[in-house]
């Protein structure tokens, strides 16, 4: 190379972090892992550029457009290798390097040169065992000697098969060159934060041998395997199996630099590489690196040495080839993932630690009534994923284990969940089928029937131990604080009786199914209507005791005209006398319900009680409500209901009738009692997180103590042992809080199939060419004022009986439920919340109607239809496009 050659600067781990082009796939994941405050020892990263221009000055760039996207072949890729290395070595590099190793006092310290290709260590394309590293490499000589090697390794056949495997071009192949010292590695290996050869996700498998984990790596070697099982409850690793191998050979250091394997010491064969306790500190290093690198999707493949004092990391990269963990009977069908429900509860971008409890509360959730069933549940069933920051369950595996445990068809649990999503395939129902599932029948009535009947008293402990945990005094000792969160976290987690009331309905299910026989397309809305009025739910209860404030403070002059001050202080109320009618009612209000919050599912979010203005401005709204008027429609419709009831089923169905809608209707009710407490937990459990935030502000690893959401619960953890240092906790927030400001900008597909294809959007259905088509939850016609609102606080906007027009609703959004005529809502099912309380409320609801935010505007007028689940544009307003 004769030309002057403008030589980029070399990347330290800093600029690695922030230039995967430049830096490759492994230096970028090395440079993030050390940006986080993972173990990485020293280096640098020699950019691609140098490697594109070395090509460029041999001549290979011309040669491969010659042969346009054709594979090449094996005398073409020796022409390049033999370039590479024939082409003269840019002197500019020779000198900047011998300043590097002279600067570093590496001169004489054995290095490992590792390749970085650009195109490497991608979610898709990992490049595994493809490219060259060369370790044990001493002095200026060698190390040049290494780095040709490893461009040259671009161009090998293996190299070259598997770019064209995944559509690479060969003309944007490039090679980044990671240099760092060689630890003295008293043993090494590979890990993997899953089991990619299970699919499952609860499960870290480690390998380990000896020495150098070359041998290992290359699979020349038979090391030791490690099995660790996460706990469900508080995240905890445990090593739950250990196998070992024969190690019979290892890899060694030569004294003239490079490595030869030897025959292993015959008292090392036997003997397990790692303790319980360092399998476990392994395994607690590697879940960090994934969660750092990517706590939505963290299943990476490690590779790790223990030089007798700690672990270090020297690469990373995302698992590629993850088995699918799910049913023998769907297995060739795909995996659905859809978002048509949990939009419903979790319609926002999740914190890393909203997923890091969520990945496992939906288990808890969903497979409760199987276990008291005793139904042969898939071992590490995973049924939830975060896509583009948002929450999604597999259908596939939820439709199966309905089908298969009790006999619900897939048509039905779609209902349920909401979406537009297809349903799997399952075969033909036989008498052996029905059989088969009726001890499993007897054993869910016998193992549930005690919880559903003593749901209060769970509701009841739940709510004792937040009270509990917020009247102790916060500890100020990290290490208490740590102690604490583990504990309350398992508390939290342990509650498997909530999570069963929580879990979707079955007599629900049961009701509409029933019905459907005798009045087919009309079974939700006469459930509906059968199920108005009532005993409140909980939800519900809290929307007439807000209502019931309202009345008072109607008709209380002074306290009517501080509400509706723009100006109004939002904590004035405070301040009144203890005796002061609103003071004590509004107190006592938020001491049943003041946990609650807007999108409370969230734990970023403030609670009522902290925050009570959201409260302060529905109450502003309601007061010129009628809550007797609400009542009469409730009456109305259930009268209504049991009128088609009598006229349209035959006497024999309807035996039984009123316990099955009595039971369904608890049913729903025990589901927000269950939801309520939940959230009740999270408060109680909040303060100490709070507490955790101002120690790490204190540390200087936050700028907030409410970034404490931003941890996962076992990085937090971490951060509270000091394993994770402040500047890594301080990057990996503000990476996290930059990402969910993308994901909010971002579309999140209505179904993914696994692989990550989307499926088209869907858009409401037309009918007759003036509205649209969804799933009828609310009994009634209603005729409104179309009011769409976006987020609860916009619910002042609302004026009584006007059709309410929403992505998607939660409790918080309950006091706008007893202003609107009617309900229009783009997502949720049968189950969701929206569908629960428009039931009690006799509200004529329609859900499930995907797009309709983009077809409806303020001061349109709509037809809702409860009863056929249809939305008729009466009259555009004017201007509309």
């Amino acid at each position: 190379m004769n030309a002057p050659f403008e030589l980029p600067v070399m990347l330290d781990w800093k600029a690695a972090a922030a230039n995967r082009q430049e830096a490759g796939g492994k230096g970028w994941q090395l440079g993030l892992l050390a940006r986080y405050g993972l173990p990485v020892p020293d280096g640098f990263v020699i950019p691609a550029a140098i490697c594109r221009a070395v090509m460029e000055a041999a001549g290979i760039a011309e040669r491969l457009a010659l042969v346009a996207d054709a594979p090449l072949a094996d005398g073409i890729l020796a022409q390049c290798r033999a370039e590479i290395e024939a082409c003269p070595f840019p002197e500019e590099l020779r000198v900047l390097l011998q300043q590097e190793l002279e600067r570093r006092g590496w001169s004489d310290v054995p290095l490992a040169v590792r390749s970085s290709a650009t195109t490497e260590d991608s979610e898709k394309a990992s490049f595994a065992g493809i490219h060259l590293s060369r370790l044990n490499v001493c002095g200026l000589d060698a190390l040049i000697a290494a780095v040709r090697e490893v461009w040259a390794s671009l161009w090998t056949p293996q190299a070259d098969a598997y770019r064209r495997r995944f559509d690479i071009p060969a003309n944007e192949a490039a090679m980044a060159v990671v240099i760092m010292p060689l630890l003295p590695a008293k043993a090494a290996g590979i890990a993997f934060s899953c089991d990619p050869r299970s699919g499952r996700d609860d499960q870290f498998i480690l390998h380990a041998h000896w020495g150098l984990g070359e041998s290992l790596v290359a699979g020349e070697a038979d090391g030791d395997e490690y099995r660790l099982q996460e706990d469900p409850l508080d995240t905890q690793l445990k090593l739950v199996e250990r196998r070992i191998g024969g190690k019979a050979r290892r890899t060694m250091l030569k004294k003239e630099g490079g490595t030869h394997t030897v025959d292993t010491a015959f008292a090392d064969r036997s003997q397990s590489v790692l303790s319980d306790a360092q399998a476990v500190e392994l395994g607690e290093l590697v879940r960090d690196a994934g969660f750092a690198l990517d706590f939505g999707r963290p299943f990476y493949d490690v590779e790790w040495v223990w030089d007798g004092a700690r672990f270090w990391i020297v690469q990373a990269r995302p698992v590629t080839a993850m088995a699918r963990n799910t049913y023998a009977a769907i297995a060739d069908q795909p995996t659905i993932w859809s978002n048509g429900n949990t939009r419903d509860v979790m319609p926002l971008p999740q914190s890393a630690l909203d997923w890091s409890t969520t990945r496992r509360l939906v288990n808890a959730i969903l497979d409760q009534g199987y276990r008291r069933a005793g139904y042969p549940l898939l071992p590490g069933a995973q049924r939830a994923a975060l896509y583009n920051g948002r929450l999604y369950l597999n259908l596939s595996l939820i439709m199966w284990e309905a089908w298969d445990g009790f006999g619900v068809a897939p048509k039905l649990v779609n209902q349920m969940a909401g979406g537009h999503q297809p349903e799997i395939r399952v075969p033909p129902e036989r008498l052996r089928d029905k059989l088969r599932r009726i001890p499993l029948f007897v054993r869910y009535l016998r193992n549930t029937i005690a919880i559903h009947r003593n749901a209060q008293h769970f509701a009841d402990a739940a709510r004792a131990h937040a009270r509990s945990w917020k009247q102790t005094p916060l500890p100020e000792d990290a290490g208490v604080c740590r102690d604490l969160l583990f504990s309350r976290a398992r508390i939290m987690g342990a509650q498997s009786e909530l999570a069963l009331l929580q879990a979707p309905g079955g007599t629900i299910s049961m009701l509409t199914q029933k019905l459907d026989k005798h009045v087919p397309g009309q079974s939700h809305a006469l459930a509906a209507a059968l199920l108005a009025g009532g005993a409140p739910s909980v939800t519900a209860q809290q929307g007439y005791e807000l209502m019931s404030i309202a009345e008072f403070a109607s008709s209380d002059p002074a306290t009517r005209a501080w509400l509706t001050d723009p100006m109004r202080g939002d904590d004035a109320w405070c301040q009144w006398p203890q005796e002061h009618p609103f003071r004590r009612r509004f107190a006592e209000f938020l001491d049943k319900y003041g946990h609650r919050a807007v999108y409370e599912s969230y734990w970023r979010q403030p609670r009522w009680h902290e925050a009570p203005g959201y409260l302060l401005d529905n109450i502003a709204s309601l007061m010129e409500m009628d809550i007797a008027a609400v009542r009469a429609r409730q009456q109305q419709a259930q009268a209504d209901a049991w009128r088609t009831v009598r006229a349209t089923l035959p006497w024999y169905a309807r035996l039984g009738l009123k316990s099955l809608v009595a039971a369904a209707a608890r049913e729903g009710s025990q589901r927000e009692l269950a939801r309520s407490s939940l959230m009740a937990l999270s408060d109680g459990l909040r303060p100490l997180f709070l507490q955790i935030g101002r120690k790490l502000v204190e540390a200087g690893a936050l700028s907030q103590a409410e970034h404490v959401c931003e941890l996962t619960l076992s990085e937090t953890g971490r951060a509270l042992s000091g394993q994770i240092p402040p500047a890594g906790i301080a990057a990996r927030v503000a990476d996290r809080l930059a990402l969910r400001a993308h994901w909010e900008t971002h579309h999140a597909p209505d179904v993914i199939y696994e692989g990550g294809i989307a499926a088209p959007v869907e858009t409401p259905k037309p009918h007759a060419g003036d509205g649209w088509i969804g799933v009828a939850v609310g009994a009634g016609v209603a005729r409104g004022v179309a009011r769409v609102i976006l987020h609860p606080a916009e619910g002042t906007r609302l004026r009584p009986g006007e059709i309410l027009v929403a992505p998607s609703t939660d409790p918080a959004w309950t006091p706008l439920f007893l202003k609107a005529g009617g309900l229009v809502m783009e997502t949720g099912g049968y189950l969701s919340h929206g569908a629960i309380v428009a039931r009690e409320f006799a509200l004529p609801a329609v859900v499930n109607l995907p797009g309709i935010l983009g077809k409806v505007r303020d001061g349109d007028m709509l037809e809702v239809d409860g009863g056929t689940g249809r939305v008729r544009l009466l009259h555009a307003q004017t201007g509309k496009d």
